[in-house]
């Protein structure tokens, strides 16, 4: 399929009079102070070196043992984190809910190797399905396969030849991924018994084939009657539209509800410094024009298709957002379709989800939390996709300022 290019698909008026502007809607869970304190995060950030700086010396100093960890914690692990622990986040995710949102939980610890600590990620991820099971607005909870998988072992089995049965040519690891199957297995049985969605973030490109195939597996087991496992399509690639395709067939074929994510993507530096320098071709859109367009096209496909898809409109893109809830009301469809979704980050884009949700969409925050050490590497992603994104954070500022000034005069 060839893209669709991003105008054709845009509709000039919304059906659902959704504004985005609304800060009152958007920030109507936020105190004055709570409000006064993003704001003041948001403007630090926006200073061009302030990024680029402080994501290399937070993680340094925090392995130096200052205690900088009140510093960070009451500012930017408030603004994105629901707590460091289940018990922290259930005070964020039970506010959330007094708006109509909803919340997926991610226990947020990340590049913790070893047999043991993949063990006990996995737990923690049933943990975290037994505790959703128990509350009324989290529908879903996120896990990442690096999590409890080796990074050599997912990068070893993306690049190793494959036999016919689809199977990798390396038996020396196959007892290591039967493990990783294992994990996997376990954590989608505890979801499909709870009636909880999994869903599985991407990867890197280089780790991504074995997640891909171990996910669409753990689909063809736990979603044949309802989407339990959803895989996470990154459409700043631009092999992605052409896998989400792909995907779709096979659920035709195999019986069972395809689940996805759409995503536009979370590592486009780190992808296209590596693929300079080891001489390939990047797999990364040659501009953001293009990954528009195959997101909003992705969008349409998995609408046009959406008594077999079950699909996540997670962006912080308001014309996507828009889009999708213009599709659906051009077929007639319910904003509260059992196979649609919207999802933002925490911390971010308020204006989208709330108003979003006061329209009558089902909306979640993506909600991390876990001990401050072990979220940093989660933190510094989220300053540098502010920071990447164009006009990001001065969005996030003026809307704060103009809800701020609203409540001045109100």
């Amino acid at each position: 399929m060839t893209a669709t290019p991003i105008f054709a698909l845009r509709t000039d008026v919304s059906m659902t009079m959704i504004s985005f502007d609304n800060t009152e809607n958007a920030f109507a869970y936020k105190s004055d102070k709570e409000l006064k304190q993003s704001k003041f995060l948001f403007s630090t950030m926006d200073y061009p070196l302030f990024v680029p700086i402080g994501t290399r010396i937070t993680p340094f100093l925090m392995k130096t043992g200052l205690p900088i960890n009140g510093i960070i914690k009451n500012t930017i692990f408030k603004q994105f984190v629901g707590g460091e622990t289940l018990q922290e986040t259930a005070e964020v995710a039970t506010n959330l809910s007094k708006y109509g949102v909803d919340v997926i939980l991610d226990y947020g610890v990340e590049g913790k190797e070893g047999e043991d600590n993949f063990e006990h990620a996995t737990e923690e991820f049933i943990k975290v399905i037994k505790y959703a099971a128990t509350q009324k607005n989290i529908p879903f909870i996120s896990i990442k396969v690096s999590g409890f998988a080796r990074h050599g072992l997912l990068q070893t089995l993306n690049e190793a030849p494959r036999l016919r049965s689809g199977i990798h040519d390396h038996e020396e690891e196959q007892a290591e991924w039967d493990k990783v199957c294992d994990r996997m297995y376990r954590i989608c049985e505890a979801a499909a018994e709870h009636n909880i969605g999994v869903l599985v973030d991407a990867e890197e490109s280089w780790f991504q084939d074995p997640v891909d195939r171990l996910t669409i597996e753990m689909m063809e087991e736990f979603n044949k009657s309802k989407p339990i496992v959803y895989n996470t399509i990154q459409l700043y690639r631009h092999d992605r539209l052409q896998f989400l395709e792909l995907s779709y067939k096979i659920a035709k074929q195999r019986n069972f509800v395809l689940g996805v994510k759409l995503v536009r993507g979370a590592y486009m530096e780190k992808e296209r410094k590596r693929a300079n320098e080891k001489g390939y071709q990047s797999p990364i859109q040659p501009t953001k024009e293009a990954s528009d367009a195959d997101y909003n096209t992705a969008i349409k496909f998995c609408i046009d298709n959406i008594d077999n898809t079950a699909f996540i409109v997670a962006s912080h893109n308001e014309d996507s957002n828009l889009l999708a809830v213009n599709l659906l009301e051009t077929k007639g469809l319910s904003l509260k379709h059992p196979h649609v979704h919207f999802s933002q980050l925490y911390g971010m884009s308020d204006h989208i989800t709330f108003n979003l949700a006061k329209a009558g969409c089902s909306v979640s925050k993506y909600l991390p939390f876990g001990p401050i050490r072990d979220v940093i590497p989660y933190l510094m992603r989220r300053a540098q996709e502010n920071s990447s994104v164009s006009g990001q954070t001065g969005r996030e500022l003026s809307l704060i300022k103009k809800e701020l000034s609203r409540r001045k005069t109100a």
